[in-house]
C-alpha cells in the first residue's frame, strides 16, 4: 500500500480545499481518502509537505505527433516520415505527462502516414509502458473537404500532386467517401471522430469561419460515428457553421472563435461541449507566417477572448484544451491561467480540466481524488482556487499509481 500525505486537496466538484489530505493507493487505484485508516509497516509513505494535491489534468485538444524541439513547419509536413513524427511525439508525451496531464484527446494529422494512425500506436506504446505518457484518446485521421482546414495542400500550399493525401488519410468528399472515412478511422482504433467543419486561422485560403461541410454531409459522419459509440469533434469557427454541426449532432466544438449569441445557446440547449483553446490567441506566434495568416490572426484572436467568456456565462460545459503545439508541449496549464483571466472562476476552470473533461470523453474512472478512481494525482505548491498559476508549477505527478514526477 501507498499513502500520499499532502497539506491539502482539491474536491473540484465542490469547489472546496479539503486539509490536510491523506491519500491510500493500492496498484492503481486510490483505495482511500482521509479515512483515518493508519499506515502499517509494510506501507510506502510519499510526503508531499505543504503542496496541494489534484486529480490528473486533462487536455482535450493536443496534437502530440507535431511540434516540439526542431520543428520547422511546414517543412516537417513534407520532411518527417512516419518513425520520425513518433519519435518526436515521445518527447512531447513525456513533457506533457511531467506537466501534470494524464489524459489527453489526440485530434488528428495532417501528413502523409500512408493510412497508419500514428496516434493509435503511440497510445498503445504508452499504455505498454514502453513510454511515458498521458493516456491517449486517439481521432486518428482528422476528416476535411479536398482544399479544407488540415488539408496539407491547403494548410501549406503546395503545389498540385505534392502531399496529396488518401481518403484514408482523411480527405474525403460527399457523403458517401465521409462514410468510409469514418469507417477507416474506426477500423484502425480511432476513439472518437475529428471533423474540419469550418476554415481554421491557419488555412492559407478562404474565410476562416466558412464552412467546409454540406449538412449532408455532416449528419452521415455523426451517423456514423455515433451508431459505432464515438463521439464527434469538430473544428468550427463560424457561427453559422458552429450551428449547422450542432444541429448534426456533433458532440464537441473546438474553438467556436467567431461564435454569436444564437449558436452559443444553441450549445446549451443541446448539451454540446466547448473547447475553446484560448490561450493560444496570446500565445500562437505567427510571426513567421505569411502576411495573409497574420491578418487573419489579428482579426480573430481578440474574438477568441470574447466568445469564451459569452460562453461560460450562457452556461456552456466547456473543457480544457490547448491546441499543442500551438502553445508549447508541457505548457498545458497556460490554457488554464487563460480561462480565469478570461473570466471563469477558478474552481470552474479546474472542473474543466477534470470532471467536464472526463464526461466529454464519457468515462467515470478519472477526474476526481475520491475512492475507487484510477491513482491519477498529482501536486502543486498552493492552492489554485486562490492561485492558478501554480498549476504551471507541478511538484508530483503519479499516473495509474506510478510516479513520474516528486521534485
Amino acid at each position: 500500500m501507498l499513502i500520499i500525505k499532502a497539506a491539502g486537496l482539491i474536491d473540484v466538484d465542490a469547489g472546496t480545499l479539503v486539509t490536510p489530505a491523506v491519500l491510500r493507493v493500492d496498484g492503481d487505484r486510490i483505495v482511500g481518502v482521509n479515512d483515518g485508516v493508519p499506515a502499517g509497516d509494510s506501507d510506502e509513505v510519499i510526503d508531499l509537505g505543504d503542496n496541494i494535491l489534484l486529480p490528473g489534468l486533462m487536455d482535450m485538444e493536443v496534437n502530440l505527433l507535431m511540434g516540439g524541439r526542431g520543428e520547422r513547419p511546414p517543412m516537417s509536413s513534407v520532411q518527417d516520415d512516419p518513425p520520425t513524427r513518433i519519435l518526436r511525439a515521445v518527447g512531447n508525451s513525456r513533457r506533457t505527462l511531467r506537466a501534470g496531464f494524464t489524459t489527453v484527446r489526440n485530434l488528428g494529422l495532417f501528413v502523409k502516414t500512408g493510412g497508419y494512425l500514428l496516434d493509435v500506436a503511440l497510445g498503445k506504446a504508452i499504455d505498454k509502458g514502453w513510454i511515458d505518457g498521458p493516456r491517449i484518446v486517439p481521432a486518428g485521421h482528422a476528416i476535411t473537404p479536398t482544399g479544407g482546414h488540415l488539408d496539407p495542400t491547403m494548410f501549406a500550399a503546395f503545389a498540385p500532386g505534392m502531399m496529396e493525401l488518401t481518403l484514408e488519410e482523411g480527405i474525403a468528399n460527399g457523403v458517401d467517401e465521409v462514410r468510409k472515412a469514418v469507417r477507416y478511422q474506426i477500423k484502425y482504433g480511432a476513439q472518437l471522430i475529428k471533423v474540419c467543419v469550418s476554415g481554421g486561422v491557419m488555412s492559407l485560403t478562404g474565410s476562416p469561419g466558412a464552412q467546409h461541410y454540406s449538412f449532408d454531409e455532416l449528419c452521415a459522419i455523426v451517423d456514423e460515428a455515433h451508431r459505432r459509440g464515438l463521439r464527434v469533434a469538430s473544428h468550427t469557427h463560424g457561427a453559422e457553421a458552429v450551428k449547422q454541426a450542432v444541429k448534426a449532432g456533433i458532440d464537441c466544438i473546438e474553438h467556436g472563435f467567431l461564435m454569436d449569441d444564437e449558436a452559443i445557446q444553441m450549445l446549451v440547449d443541446n448539451d454540446t461541449f466547448l473547447v475553446p483553446t484560448t490561450r493560444l490567441a496570446d500565445a500562437m506566434d505567427t510571426s513567421h507566417a505569411a502576411p495573409e495568416l497574420q491578418a487573419k490572426a489579428a482579426e480573430m484572436f481578440p474574438k477568441a477572448r470574447i466568445s469564451v467568456k459569452k460562453a461560460y456565462d450562457a452556461g456552456v460545459k466547456i473543457a480544457v484544451g490547448t491546441d499543442a503545439p500551438a502553445i508549447p508541449h508541457g505548457k498545458n496549464a497556460d490554457e488554464l491561467v487563460a480561462l480565469v483571466s478570461r473570466g471563469m472562476s477558478n474552481a470552474a476552470v479546474l472542473r474543466a480540466a477534470t470532471v467536464v473533461a472526463a464526461e466529454l470523453i464519457q468515462v467515470t474512472d478519472r477526474g476526481r481524488l475520491a475512492e475507487g478512481l484510477l491513482a491519477d494525482i498529482i501536486a502543486v505548491p498552493g492552492n489554485p482556487l486562490d492561485d492558478m498559476t501554480v498549476t504551471q508549477d507541478v511538484r508530483f505527478v503519479m499516473k495509474g499509481g506510478q510516479t513520474y514526477v516528486n521534485k
